[in-house]
C-alpha cells in the first residue's frame, strides 16, 4: 500500500509540474462564474438556478472527463516512451502496483478539482438564493434546492404481459401475422394494451392511484408536489388543454387545482396540500378530458408525485459521487490504453471508446431495427437482414448491454429540477459504473502492462 501511495504522489507532482492543475482550476472556476453571466435563462429564480445547475456541473464534467483521459493516457505511456518507467520497473515494485497507483493519482486529483468546482457552485447557488425575496427564496427551496423523492402510479405489468400474451396467440392464427417476426408483433400489441393506462379520449374521466406505500405515515402531514407532461395532437401542440383535476380519497376531502388549462409536451408542478392520502396511503388522481383531442399521458413521465426526502447538500454531495464514478471509469480507460499503446494512438483509442459509450442512440436503433441494411418503413424492422447485420446484431447487443450498465445515472437532471439522488442509486453507480466497468478495463490494462516488454519499447526510440 506505501508504493502504491507513492506512486499516487508521483502522479499528482507531475500533475503539477506540467501545470495541469492550475490550468483546470482556472477554466473550472471559469466556467462557474462566466457561464451565469452569459447564458440567457426565463427570468425566474427557478428558471436562473436550473440552468446554473445544468450548465456548470456539465462543463466542469466535460472538462474533467478530457483531462483524465488526456492526463491517463499520457501519465503512463509518456513514462514509457520516455523511459522513466524503466528506472521505476527495476524497483521492487509490482506491476499492478504502478498501474493503481498512477489511477489512485489521477483520482485523488479529480476529487481535489471536484471538490473546488463543486463547492464554487454550491456557494454560488447559495448566494443568489438569499438575493432574492422571502417568498421567491420558500419557492425556490421547495422546488430546486431540495432532495425530492419521487412516486408514480402503480401498473399491473404482470396483467398487462398476460394481456400481450393472450392477443398474441390470437393474432398468430393469421398466417401472414405469423410470418412476421413475433417480437415485433409482441412490441406492437404491448403498446396497443399499454395505450389504456396512458391515452385520455375526449370527454373521458381518468383516474391513477399513487401509493405511497411505506412511507405513507412520513407523507400523510406533509406538502407534495404534482408534477404532470401529456402529450396531444401535432397541429395542435401550440395550443393549451383544458381539464378537470381533483386530488384526494373519492369520499373525502377533494382538492382541484386551479390553474386547470395546461400546455402540451411541457412538465407542469402544482403544490399539493398535506393531508390527502386515504387510510391506505394512496394518492387518488382523477382527470376530466374537457377537449376535442385525445391526450397522452406515458407511464414513465405522465403523472408523478414529488415529495421532500432531504436537504439539497446531501443531494448536492451525492451528485458529485456520481460524477466521481463516471470519471474514475475515464481514468481506468486512459490508463488501460496507455498500457500497451502509445500516447497519441492511447488518446485516440480512449476517445474512440467513449464516442461509442454516447452514441447509445444508435446502438439501441440497430438493436430495435434488427440490422444496419434498409430498413422497412411499414414494420420498422431490417426484413432481409445480410451477414453483416447477422454478425454485427449480436455485438451491438451486448455492447447496449454494457451502455446501459453507466447510462443510468443522471445527476445533473436530477439536481436541476431539486430531484433526489439517493444513497441507493450512488451505491449501484459505484458498484456497476467503478467495480464493474471500471474494474474490467482495470483488468485489461494491469495484464497488458504485466505482459508489456519494456525493454523492447526502449529499444525502437
Amino acid at each position: 500500500m506505501q508504493r502504491l501511495f507513492a506512486m499516487a504522489k508521483l502522479t499528482l507532482k507531475a500533475a503539477f509540474r506540467y501545470r495541469l492543475v492550475q490550468i483546470l482550476t482556472v477554466l473550472l472556476l471559469g466556467a462557474v462564474i462566466g457561464l451565469p453571466v452569459v447564458i440567457k435563462h426565463d427570468g425566474t429564480a427557478q428558471g436562473f438556478t436550473q440552468i446554473l445547475l445544468t450548465y456548470t456541473l456539465g462543463s466542469i464534467t466535460t472538462l474533467l472527463g478530457f483531462a483524465t483521459l488526456w492526463l491517463a493516457c499520457g501519465t503512463l505511456a509518456r513514462d514509457v516512451e520516455e523511459c522513466q518507467m524503466q528506472m521505476v520497473a527495476v524497483k521492487p515494485i509490482a506491476r499492478w502496483e504502478i498501474w493503481l497507483g498512477k489511477w489512485t493519482g489521477i483520482m485523488l486529483l479529480n476529487l481535489l478539482l471536484l471538490a473546488v468546482s463543486g463547492a464554487a457552485v454550491y456557494l454560488l447557488l447559495q448566494w443568489r438564493a438569499r438575493q432574492l425575496p422571502p417568498e421567491a427564496q420558500e419557492k425556490l427551496r421547495n422546488e430546486v434546492l431540495v432532495a425530492r423523492g419521487s412516486l408514480k402510479p402503480s401498473v399491473n405489468n404482470p396483467a398487462i404481459e398476460a394481456e400481450v400474451e393472450r392477443q398474441l396467440q390470437e393474432r398468430l392464427k393469421d398466417s401472414k401475422v405469423a410470418a412476421m417476426d413475433r417480437d415485433f408483433v409482441r412490441k406492437q400489441i404491448r403498446e396497443r394494451v399499454k395505450a389504456q393506462f396512458q391515452v385520455v379520449p375526449p370527454g373521458a374521466p381518468h383516474r391513477w392511484i399513487i401509493r405511497a406505500g411505506l412511507f405513507k405515515a412520513r407523507l400523510r402531514d406533509k406538502p407534495l408536489q404534482l408534477r404532470i407532461k401529456f402529450f396531444a395532437a401535432q397541429s395542435a401542440a401550440s395550443l393549451t388543454y383544458f381539464g378537470a383535476w381533483q386530488i384526494g380519497p373519492p369520499n373525502g376531502r377533494r382538492y382541484p387545482l386551479e390553474r386547470a388549462s395546461l400546455a402540451a409536451d411541457t412538465f407542469h408542478e402544482f403544490s399539493v396540500p398535506p393531508g390527502l392520502l386515504d387510510e391506505n396511503g394512496d394518492l387518488v388522481v382523477d382527470f376530466l378530458n374537457y377537449n376535442d383531442a385525445a391526450l397522452f399521458f406515458s407511464l414513465e413521465e405522465g403523472i408523478e408525485v414529488l415529495y421532500p426526502e432531504s436537504g439539497f447538500g446531501l443531494n448536492f454531495i451525492r451528485g458529485l459521487g456520481i460524477i466521481c464514478c463516471w470519471l474514475s471509469l475515464l481514468a481506468a480507460i486512459g490508463l488501460s490504453a496507455a498500457s500497451f499503446l502509445s500516447f497519441p494512438v492511447a488518446a485516440f483509442v480512449s476517445l474512440g471508446v467513449l464516442i461509442v459509450g454516447l452514441s447509445s442512440g444508435t446502438v439501441k436503433q440497430v438493436v430495435e431495427e434488427g440490422g444496419i441494411a434498409a430498413v422497412n418503413h411499414e414494420t420498422g424492422r431490417v426484413d432481409n437482414p445480410s451477414v453483416v447485420d447477422l454478425v454485427a446484431l449480436p455485438i451491438f447487443k451486448g455492447l447496449l448491454s454494457v451502455i446501459n450498465l453507466v447510462h443510468g445515472f443522471s445527476p445533473i437532471d436530477s439536481l436541476s429540477t431539486g430531484r433526489s439522488v439517493s444513497w441507493e442509486e450512488l451505491a449501484r453507480a459505484v458498484a456497476q459504473i467503478v467495480l464493474l466497468m471500471a474494474g474490467a478495463f482495470a483488468a485489461i490494462g494491469i495484464i497488458s502492462f504485466t505482459r508489456r516488454e519494456l525493454a523492447t519499447a526502449q529499444g525502437t526510440q
